[in-house]
């Protein structure tokens, strides 16, 4: 049984402190070519759909204008069919952040443009508070907090514009943008690991409506809507602290979520559905240099390495960057070339400890993107491919270990189906 380090589950958001300045999220500077264009497109090795967002003319206005439904979104794989006899499964690997906001440090933009190069997907998990100004902080109402209370801090207008600018783009690049809900409250009597189902539900409905009536929230009638419907778009989360999952899953489930990402501990194993939603936990992976494994997340990684600073000592810096991409890249190595279990990492947009968690990921992906059978997916895409799976060979597919290989190769393992 491995031991997997639980310290430094918390993780944080962005907090408005961490501004150094304004960058752009627009479609000239981080788009997948042609995403304003409104043209057909080809579609790539990988199934994507090369060419397109939607045209202007298809845009539908909802409610008061913060969102709308432009159509099928862009730049998504061809449906996904089921495995055939003897075929090696995909190798998914899914990289989400948490928060997604942009702060002024150039995160955001930073990887939809790496994303762009390596046709890659991803899930942003939205707080619902970014896009809602602090001087309209009354009308959150948290659970078991106070009127307005949030352990991350409210973003600047400046960031908010920013915020809302990339997320379009992100949805826009093909993209999932799902939910980490509001307050983000990880400690005391108001932990989110005390909530009940009604209570989850009432923040998932305030997260809900700050995303689709920020125009009403902040006055602002000139910026374009989110080109989504997000009461459709939102099909999955993660919990701050991943903490509360037993309470959220009745209420994931009644508003027909398909999954849920905030189960910690996981094991690089093919998933399966807790209470009628897939259960995609971060799991744990190989940490260098230790005999203990460490969460597929940057904070995870960071607690136990600079003990939940995130300011460590700084001559420290190149071996910590070292250690967390070899640790990413030793995740899916394993996967890769034995189960083939979907790969979860986890990220915030945030300059810990330099920026290192930052580079480490990018490098990781870099060298992740192209393998053979790999695809770079969203959540909500690879649930699409779980989901046209016969329920044998998952359950299949579930036998297989953590590091362990089918016998004889794939194509002798299935024919065991």
């Amino acid at each position: 049984m491995r031991d997997i380090s639980r310290r430094g589950l918390l993780g944080t958001g962005l907090g408005a402190a961490a501004a150094i300045g304004l960058t752009g999220c627009g479609s000239s500077g981080t788009g997948r070519p042609g995403a304003e264009t409104g043209t057909a497109g080809d579609k790539g090795a990988d199934g994507h759909t090369r060419g397109t967002g939607p045209a202007k003319k298809d845009v539908r206005e909802i409610g008061d204008g913060s969102t709308a439904d432009t159509g099928k979104q862009p730049h998504q794989p061809s449906a996904p069919v089921p495995l055939e006899p003897g075929q090696t499964p995909p190798q998914f690997v899914i990289f989400s952040w948490d928060g997604a906001g942009e702060v002024g440090n150039g995160l955001f933009p930073r990887f939809l443009e790496l994303a762009k190069d390596h046709e890659a997907s991803m899930t942003f998990f939205l707080s619902g508070l970014y896009l809602l100004p602090e001087s309209k902080k009354s009308m959150y109402r948290p659970p078991n907090n106070p009127i307005g209370a949030s352990d991350i801090g409210y973003l600047t207008d400046d960031h908010i514009k920013e915020t809302l600018k990339c997320v379009r783009q992100a949805w826009l690049d093909g993209h999932e943008i799902g939910t980490h809900f509001n307050g983000h409250f990880c400690g005391g009597s108001g932990s989110v690991a005390n909530w009940s189902a009604s209570q989850w539900r009432s923040e998932i409905d305030q997260a809900v409506s700050f995303v689709t009536e920020w125009r009403t929230n902040t006055g602002w009638s000139d910026l374009d809507p989110l080109p989504f419907d997000y009461r459709k778009e939102l099909v999955g989360g993660r919990t701050p602290c991943l903490l509360g999952q037993d309470n959220l899953l009745p209420t994931a489930r009644k508003l027909g979520w398909r999954y849920d990402a905030s189960s910690p501990g996981g094991t690089q194993v093919w998933p399966r559905k807790r209470q009628g939603v897939w259960d995609l936990p971060l799991q744990g992976m190989p940490f260098p240099g230790h005999s203990f494994e460490v969460l597929s997340m940057d904070y995870n990684i960071l607690a136990n390495q600079s003990v939940n600073s995130t300011k460590g000592v700084p001559s420290r810096y190149p071996g910590w960057r070292k250690q967390a991409a070899q640790s990413y890249l030793a995740g899916f190595n394993r996967a890769y070339t034995t189960n083939r279990a979907p790969f979860y990492i986890g990220n915030h947009f945030e300059e810990w400890n330099g920026g290192i968690y930052m580079d480490a990921v990018e490098e990781a992906l870099k060298k992740i993107a192209g393998k053979p059978d790999v695809r770079l997916v969203s959540f909500k895409q690879f649930v699409d491919w779980l989901d046209v799976q016969t329920p044998a060979v998952l359950d299949k597919l579930r036998t297989l270990g953590v590091g362990q290989s089918p016998e004889g190769g794939w194509n002798a393992f299935f024919k065991q189906t």
